[in-house]
């Protein structure tokens, strides 16, 4: 039990010092004994310091009393809340906010600690990756979630490794996200992924695809590298293309993609280019099916839809589906709806984004990590990390030796006029 030494000066100041299984010296204290055990008690809610030769018996070691912690623990965010990708990186971090609110604290070593969330902006920008992750490091953080977005997450992996702290990504899908020795990932990846989708559009029966996505942006450009080499086996006609950072017209991509003869438009890209694809295309009569990867899964998406009276169908493949678990959505939904913030990050909506769903799952990766380490040393987490497996309510999660999770299955979901949100429409095993 923890010990409590109060002595009492000659000025009536109390001053309490808090020691685990040290020996207590009382020499110099010139109130008596008893004085100063009803002082402590009154402090420490009627509880009296032990004596000294008690303490001295005592297990040098102790988990803190019910009501109290250890300290705190940090497990560090590193998402962006601005930039192209700042709508999906706000909707991640608030699956991990959600798991801070249903488990504040966790046992590590026998001692319970608070558990803090410290957020960094990356702002969509590999140039900013560094200062991001640097300020987690400085703040302590024992282990890093995030981020959405590759690029960003392989643009801190050095830094992190310099620093020994471990990530784990939550829906970075870039096959090098773990080419290193810190980086882990809870979902799927793009050489999967990219087959899914081509393989969702074979089965529609659709042999002429156009893909678009931002130049030079890793994740995008990555997923549409493996979606053309599954729509090569699959006898797919393929047009590719790629437009620069900041461009907001895309009429004349769509007049190529029509040129073209594409029945269908596969462009993974972020949130804000879906909302003028969608916008354009529609407006253009263009009413061919628009199809992307796990970015497109959003409210976001659902609002552009609905502005555009649904005149394209819409396809997306991601990690979860609305109806797996009612109990949890019930919960974070309220728990969205009850906060403006929360609401306004989330797009103004409470309908679930996969990458949500994935944030908390990741939380609870991470304490179940710290548990595993009994330390909140990082070298002790990351060394823990390879180890720990989780049920989630994306599903069972555990790393294989390469830091990927290993998953099987990715949700096909559509975009419904009627509901005006995207709603489950499949499910790819792989």
């Amino acid at each position: 039990m923890k010990k409590i030494l109060a002595s009492l000066l000659a000025v009536c100041m109390l001053f309490a010092l808090c020691a685990c299984g040290s020996t207590v010296d009382l020499s110099g204290i010139e109130a008596s004994l008893s004085d100063i055990e009803s002082q402590v008690s009154a402090l420490a809610g009627g509880e009296a310091a032990a004596p000294a030769e008690e303490a001295a018996e005592e297990p040098a070691e102790e988990a803190a009393p019910a009501g109290e912690t250890a300290g705190t623990v940090v497990i560090g965010v590193y998402e962006p809340q601005s930039g192209d990708n700042g709508a999906g990186g706000k909707q991640e971090i608030l699956g991990m906010q959600y798991a801070n609110a249903v488990a504040p604290t966790v046992e590590i070593g026998g001692e319970v600690y608070e558990v803090e969330l410290v957020v960094a902006d990356n702002e969509s920008s590999n140039d900013k990756a560094v200062s991001a992750a640097t300020k987690l490091i400085s703040a302590g953080a024992s282990i890093v979630l995030g981020s959405y977005g590759s690029g960003v997450s392989m643009a801190a992996a050095d830094t992190f490794a310099e620093a020994g702290i471990p990530a784990v990504g939550v829906s970075c899908t870039n096959a090098l996200v773990t080419d290193n020795d810190i980086y882990f990932r809870i979902c799927f990846i793009d050489p999967d992924q990219g087959t899914i989708d081509a393989n969702l559009l074979a089965s529609m029966g659709y042999t002429n695809v156009y893909c678009l996505a931002m130049l030079g942006e890793d994740y995008g450009q990555g997923l549409v590298n493996y979606f053309v080499k599954a729509a090569d086996e699959l006898g797919i006609t393929v047009t590719t293309d790629s437009f620069p950072e900041g461009n907001s017209d895309f009429t004349s991509y769509l007049t190529n993609a029509k040129n073209a003869g594409a029945e269908a438009i596969f462009a993974p890209c972020s949130t804000g280019y879906a909302q003028q694809i969608i916008a354009q295309a529609a407006s253009m009569g263009y009413d061919v099916p628009l199809v992307a990867g796990d970015t497109w899964d959003s409210g976001v998406i659902s609002e552009a839809a609905v502005e555009a009276g649904g005149a394209n169908p819409i396809y997306c493949s991601t990690f979860y589906a609305d109806g797996a678990d009612p109990e949890f959505e019930a919960g974070i939904k309220e728990w969205i709806n009850s906060d403006p913030t929360n609401l306004s990050n989330n797009g103004d909506t409470d309908e679930l984004s996969a990458v949500t769903v994935l944030g908390y799952d990741a939380y609870f990766v991470a304490l179940e990590a710290l548990k595993a380490a009994g330390s909140t040393d990082p070298q002790a987490v990351l060394e823990a990390l390879p180890g720990v497996s989780y049920t989630g309510i994306t599903g069972e999660i555990y790393f294989k030796e390469s830091g990927d999770a290993d998953r099987h299955d990715a949700f096909i979901k559509t975009f419904d006029l009627e509901s005006g949100s995207l709603v489950y429409y499949d499910l790819f095993s792989f």
